[in-house]
C-alpha cells in the first residue's frame, strides 16, 4: 500500500521538480504564475467540480463540520503553544491551520481516486479557502479591516465557491457545452498548480529551529488526529474518510505565506514550514494512506 501510494505521487514529484528546475534556469514570474492558477484555472475547476459533483447537502454540511473542527482544534493548540513560548501567533498559526489541499490535494486525489475523490477534496479545499479569507484575515490583521474585505471581495476563488454552491443546490441549469468548456479549462489546474508550487520552493528561505520541528508535528500529526476525531464523531467512512484524513495531514498551504506577507508579517517560519513539509510529504502521504486504509 505504501509503495502504491508513493507511485501515485510520482507525477506530482516530476511536475514540482520541473517547476523548480525551470525556475532556476529561466526568469519565471512566480507572482504571475500564482495569479494565473488562483484567479483563473482554480476558480474554473472549483465551479465545475461543485456544479457537477454528486455530493448532497447533508454530506456538504458534514464536511463543513469536519473542516471547522480541524481548524478549531489546530487553532487552540497553536494559540496555547504561542502563549507558552511567547511566539507571534500571527506568524506561527497560518501554516499550522491551513493545509495545501488545493495545489497538492486536488491533483493527488485525482490520481488516487479519480473524479469522485477529486470533487470531494475540492469541496474540502473551498470550505478551507473560505476560512482563509475570513479566519485567516482575522489572525493576520487582528480583526476585519477595510483592505482585507476588499481583498476578499476581489477574489475570483471566493466567488467561484459561492456561485458553485448556489448553482449546485438551487439546481440552476447551464448549457451542456458551457459545462464541457469549463471542464476542459479546469482540467489543467491540478498539473499547473503542482508546477507553480515547485517554482515557489525555489524562492523560499529556510530557517531551522525547534519551533520548526514543532510546526511539522502540528501540521502532520495533529492534523491527522483532528481529521480522525472529526470523522469518528460524524461517522464518515469509506472514500470520504480517506480523503479527509489525507487532506488534514497535507503540508502547509502556500497561502499561509502569501496572506501574512501582504500584511507585513515575518514569513520566515511559514516559508520554512511550507518548504520542509512539502518535501517531507513525499514520505508522509504514503504513510497516511496506509493508516487511513
Amino acid at each position: 500500500m505504501i509503495i502504491d501510494s508513493f507511485l501515485i505521487l510520482l507525477p506530482m514529484i516530476f511536475l514540482s521538480l520541473s517547476g523548480y528546475v525551470l525556475s532556476r534556469i529561466f526568469p519565471l514570474s512566480e507572482d504571475t504564475l500564482i495569479r494565473i492558477v488562483t484567479d483563473f484555472f482554480m476558480p474554473v475547476l472549483v465551479f465545475y467540480s461543485l456544479y457537477t459533483s454528486d455530493i448532497n447537502l447533508t454530506k456538504t454540511i458534514k464536511l463543513l463540520g469536519v473542516v471547522s473542527f480541524v481548524l478549531i482544534f489546530l487553532f487552540v493548540l497553536s494559540f496555547l503553544y504561542c502563549r507558552l513560548f511567547k511566539l507571534d501567533f500571527k506568524a506561527f498559526a497560518p501554516p499550522i491551520l491551513f493545509m495545501n489541499s488545493g495545489f497538492i490535494g486536488i491533483p493527488l486525489m485525482k490520481l488516487w481516486g479519480g473524479f469522485a475523490a477529486m470533487n470531494y477534496i475540492v469541496i474540502y479545499d473551498q470550505i478551507q479557502t473560505f476560512y482563509i479569507f475570513t479566519l485567516g484575515l482575522i489572525i493576520v490583521t487582528g480583526g476585519f479591516t477595510l483592505k482585507g474585505i476588499r481583498e476578499m471581495i476581489k477574489s475570483p476563488l471566493l466567488w467561484a465557491i459561492i456561485s458553485g454552491f448556489l448553482f449546485k443546490f438551487l439546481e440552476i441549469p447551464m448549457p451542456e457545452k458551457l459545462i464541457e468548456a469549463l471542464g476542459y479549462c479546469g482540467a489543467g489546474a491540478p498539473a499547473l498548480a503542482i508546477f507553480v508550487m515547485g517554482c515557489s520552493l525555489n524562492n523560499t528561505k529556510f530557517v531551522a529551529d525547534t519551533h520548526l520541528l514543532s510546526g511539522l508535528i502540528f501540521r502532520f500529526v495533529f492534523g491527522y488526529i483532528a481529521g480522525w476525531i472529526a470523522t469518528s464523531i460524524l461517522n464518515i467512512n469509506g472514500m470520504e474518510r480517506t480523503v479527509i484524513l489525507v487532506a488534514s495531514s497535507l503540508p502547509s498551504a502556500v497561502f499561509s505565506v502569501v496572506l501574512p506577507l501582504r500584511y507585513g508579517i515575518n514569513t520566515r517560519f511559514a516559508g520554512s514550514l511550507v518548504l520542509i513539509s512539502s518535501i517531507l510529504s513525499i514520505f508522509i502521504i504514503p504513510i497516511v494512506f496506509y493508516l487511513a486504509g
